[in-house]
């Protein structure tokens, strides 16, 4: 997800069975409320990769931080300070230790690796790579899983013929390096080839036509580097031979990896590829700064639109065995806690429920008139919306729901 955020356009049509629910008691000080979602486990294969998701269980991102770039305002700031220029402190072993003691059991932790690359051959600064591997060591440590990205690097590089070639060179380079770098950590480092290839700066950049030759383009050139990202993991050895390697359609966006442009890469290692997605929905509510401010349990609308893209994900992937993670989701702080909290609730039980596990968008803010995703004080470590983590942790994970009757 950038700074300056985007719309994720999701065509939603169809309506669904929905949850009962009701209330719990007071969570917090303010009498803010956890609902109670009723939804229930829906059926998933019994193979290894369904046992790994519900490993992972429920996740945050430390957004704003690695994957924050430079700009004109600190073009020529040491590339070490990018780290804290977005968020304005560094990342501690103590946050991290906040976090998992939070209930988190997976950290998504993005990079922006292009202001830290040199040369034609693109060699990773060993000092930003080295603060990279100290933040992912601190949460496996804790016994958590660790997504790692190339992040806003797509920005550079852009799934079209004009620079495919120069974007196979760039992914190619970055994950022999990392591949290496990572060969011999466990299951709990999972790779992430890319975070929203798109078409920046075009009419496409948000939305995907399978019928314009533009997109059916960049469709075929994003199907090209998720198969280098897998092929260049797998021929680096090492645990990288069967580790869990998660790959985007277009944009990140759920539909989108549910056209038949979008292609799994073949893999040589059995069932090892996570769909990866991003979905703020609904978005008026979830992701659009001034749009609606409501979420309403009473109603279908905005339940359909959550649980439209996460079945039709479930019939696709999940009921085939093929694991699926929600790697953003969230919604804005527009001073309505209660209904970020009912939101966070049905969204995770939803997911929960067909066993994709969802990872919070935290980049960090809490004030201003941009996207206020924050939730912990990265200062004193304290959450500043516990009851919005109450809810993840109470429904998110596959087997914190009960089964279907």
């Amino acid at each position: 997800m950038q700074k300056i955020r985007k719309m994720i356009v999701l065509l939603l049509t169809a309506s669904l069975l929905l949850a009962s629910f009701a209330w719990a008691e007071p969570a917090g000080e303010m009498g803010i409320t956890i609902p109670e979602i009723t939804l229930t486990q829906q059926p998933i294969p019994d193979n290894e990769a369904m046992q790994f998701l519900k490993k992972m269980g429920v996740g945050w991102n430390l957004g704003n931080t690695f994957d924050a770039i430079k700009g004109d305002w600190n073009r020529n700031a040491d590339e070490m300070t990018v780290e804290k220029s977005w968020v304005g402190v560094y990342t501690t072993k103590e946050l991290i230790q906040a976090v998992h003691d939070a209930g988190f059991t997976t950290l998504r932790l993005p990079v922006s690796w292009h202001d830290h690359v040199f040369g034609s051959d693109y060699k990773i600064s060993e000092k930003w790579l080295n603060r990279v591997q100290e933040v992912a060591d601190w949460a496996i440590e804790q016994g958590m899983y660790v997504i790692l990205n190339l992040h806003h690097d797509e920005d550079q590089f852009l799934p079209s013929q004009d620079h495919l070639q120069e974007s196979l060179k760039y992914v190619g380079s970055l994950w022999s390096q990392l591949a290496e770098r990572f060969r011999d950590y466990d299951e709990h480092l999972i790779f992430e080839s890319l975070n929203e290839p798109r078409l920046v700066g075009t009419s496409y950049e948000w939305t995907f036509d399978s019928f314009a030759p533009q997109c059916k383009d960049a469709a075929e050139c994003l199907n090209q580097l998720n198969q280098l990202f897998v092929d260049t993991v797998r021929a680096s050895g090492g645990n990288n031979a069967t580790r869990y390697l998660m790959v985007p359609g277009y944009a990140a966006n759920p539909y989108y990896a549910l056209v038949d442009d979008f292609k799994l890469p073949a893999d040589s290692a059995d069932n090892r590829i996570i769909v990866s997605v991003h979905a703020y929905t609904p978005y008026p509510f979830a992701l659009q700064i001034g749009g609606q401010s409501t979420f309403d349990l009473t109603t279908s609308a905005q339940k359909n639109e959550i649980m439209q893209f996460i079945q039709r994900l479930y019939t696709r992937y999940i009921v085939n065995g093929i694991p699926v993670v929600i790697g953003e989701f969230g919604a804005l702080d527009k001073k309505n806690l209660q209904d970020r909290v009912d939101f966070t609730a049905f969204y995770v039980a939803a997911a929960s429920s067909r066993n994709l596990p969802a990872v919070w968008w935290d980049n960090g803010a809490f004030s201003g008139n941009g996207e206020i995703f924050g939730l912990i004080d990265r200062t004193n470590y304290t959450w500043k919306f516990p009851e919005i983590v109450e809810a993840m942790m109470q429904y998110g994970g596959y087997d914190k729901l009960p089964a279907k009757e």
